[in-house]
């Protein structure tokens, strides 16, 4: 992952040195493009053949590859399990309310109306809020809220940064638009691009899982996504609830608690934290406590939520600047709470450290189960490019750790209700989620099985967990209702 396409054309020029025969040079291109079935027997014949003697050389390479790199066991258990089951979500699908979305997209239609009469009556005129062109003459001209800044295009810039460094400025043009664009955007990719993905024949969403398109190993979905719905905005969640479960059905959530935070403690050996996980301890309590000096007791909901966007920021690699707009304070200010941070946990700075020094010199990281995820760009000239990269190598060992981690969670849940011939079906898999439909007289039975399988890999033959991993597990008849 992360160095190259692995589509025939491209596996077979890296593995194999060979060229092979492309589709639009077999059937050309524009107003002379032929069908296949029109080809010359003799040229269809030496394309198709050459295409089943390139997989089978391809299979006997990389096959050895596996063996001498000792990476057989992932491909074995992580990714050939993954196939027929994942084919199998895509098969149930989950069940859609189309009335449901119809009303959703009528209340979105009302919402979008009342937003645009304030944006207008601020804006003194009417204009296409989709237009950056538009939005960018009103922000700089008409307005002037803003320092004028440019794309590297040279037109305005209007992107949501730019919008909510404004609306944190305390201007409330800014934050209508974005209000705006989050409903725009909720009504056109779900409630009513959903109802077109409903099949006609089985009333439900199939939605399609990638299994080889993130660098990390994470699980990716499309046409249509399901991986993206918001849920901390009130319009996410209502979108949620169009998902339902079948008559005398219900719909079970299972969900990793703080699994990537869970992670980091572990392969980075943070004493601190291992001890909090261990001791059921409210974690960002345990953080603001520790960063802001201040006894755990008396951690108010702002210390902890400042706290909380620390945890996960470190994560993912976060700058004293992405922290500071976020949690509104100053540059410096944030700066010295990252300081703080890796004072109270020195282990987590020798761990990005180790990582980044390592991946410099082998070009990628493992996650704890030994798959690699290659990162090209960790030596660059380019400071931002490498900056990129080092972030990225921070987190990819944590959110690849946490996509297999699922995984074996998935094929052993499988595995286990297939044995008792269970008629609960495994519906979808959101990153650190799992979402279940079982018949009513099942659930009593189904939630310890999924629950057992899903703690049961921390100390499974793969790695021991130094701390334990924790499942939370809700229900209900929509999919809203069990978060």
């Amino acid at each position: 992952a992360g160095t190259n396409r692995h589509n025939l054309d491209t596996l077979s020029e890296i593995h194999l040195s060979h060229k092979t025969i492309s589709y639009k040079e077999l059937v050309g291109t524009g107003k002379n493009k032929l069908n296949f079935s029109d080809i010359e027997l003799d040229k269809a014949t030496e394309y198709a053949a050459e295409d089943a003697d390139v997989t089978l050389r391809l299979y006997n390479h990389l096959r050895t590859r596996l063996d001498e790199e000792k990476l057989n066991k992932i491909y074995e258990d992580f990714e050939k399990p993954m196939i027929k089951l994942l084919s199998r979500l895509e098969i149930n699908g989950i069940k859609v309310d189309d009335i449901y979305l119809k009303k959703l997209s009528k209340n979105f239609e009302e919402k979008l109306k009342k937003i645009e009469k304030e944006i207008y009556s601020i804006a003194g005129k009417e204009f296409n809020i989709a237009s950056p062109k538009q939005l960018g003459e009103i922000i700089y001209n008409e307005l002037k809220i803003a320092k004028l800044k440019k794309t590297k295009k040279g037109s305005l810039a209007t992107s949501a940064n730019i919008l909510e460094d404004l609306a944190l400025a305390g201007h409330k043009f800014p934050n209508l638009v974005l209000e705006w664009r989050q409903i725009s955007k909720l009504k056109n990719t779900y409630s009513d691009a959903l109802q077109d993905h409903i099949s006609k024949k089985t009333k439900r969403v199939h939605t399609s899982f990638l299994l080889a398109a993130t660098n990390t190993g994470r699980l990716a979905s499309s046409d249509p996504n399901l991986q993206n719905i918001p849920i901390k905005s009130e319009e996410g969640k209502e979108i949620r609830k169009a998902f339902i479960a079948d008559k005398k059905n219900i719909l079970i959530s299972a969900d990793y608690n703080q699994i990537e935070m869970r992670i980091l403690a572990d392969i980075a050996d943070v004493k601190e934290l291992k001890k909090a996980f261990k001791n059921n301890e409210d974690i960002h309590s345990l953080t603001a406590s520790q960063v802001f000096n201040v006894p755990i007791n008396e951690v108010n909901e702002d210390l902890r939520r400042k706290a909380k966007t620390i945890n996960f920021g470190i994560i993912y690699g976060i700058t004293q600047y992405g922290l500071a707009k976020q949690i509104s304070v100053s540059n410096q200010e944030a700066l010295d709470f990252i300081n703080a941070y890796f004072k109270k946990f020195p282990q987590i700075k020798d761990y990005m450290n180790s990582t980044i020094s390592a991946c410099r010199k082998q070009g990628y990281v493992s996650n704890i189960f030994g798959r690699r995820i290659h990162l090209k760009g960790i030596n660059d000239k380019n400071f931002s490019v490498r900056s990129f990269q080092e972030r990225a190598a921070i987190n990819a060992p944590i959110q690849g750790s946490a996509a297999d981690i699922i995984r074996l969670a998935m094929i052993k849940i499988n595995l286990e209700l297939d044995k008792i011939n269970s008629k609960t079906k495994m519906l979808l898999q959101i990153h650190d989620e799992l979402v279940f439909e079982s018949p009513n007289e099942e659930i009593e039975k189904i939630v310890p099985i999924i629950k057992k399988n899903m703690i049961g890999i921390s100390s499974s033959e793969y790695h021991k967990f130094s701390i334990p991993l924790t499942v939370d597990i809700n229900s209900g008849y929509n999919w809203g209702e069990v978060r």
